[in-house]
């Protein structure tokens, strides 16, 4: 049986301030792609983790994301 290593990957917390607030996940590699995305309602919650497929995480509309870097806010396209 194959081992595997354990993977000390990031998790960012990201939390809608307003409905419809979008998570896509992005791949990894030469072609960068969409393979994953979440709408949110306002006060819905969502733990997402940077992992061997996933380089990226974009958010789009009015969220609060807690990394641990810090707390920044995204903002709705006016």
């Amino acid at each position: 049986m194959e081992k595997r290593q354990l993977q000390t990957n990031d998790y960012v917390v990201i939390k809608a301030n307003d409905d419809g607030v979008n998570v896509i996940g992005l791949t990894r590699g030469t072609d960068t792609k969409f393979h994953h995305s979440e709408k949110l309602d306002k006060g819905e919650v969502l733990v997402a983790q940077f992992t061997e497929h996933t380089s990226a995480i974009k958010i789009r509309g009015n969220a609060q994301i807690l990394t641990q870097f810090g707390e920044i806010n995204s903002e709705q396209k006016k």
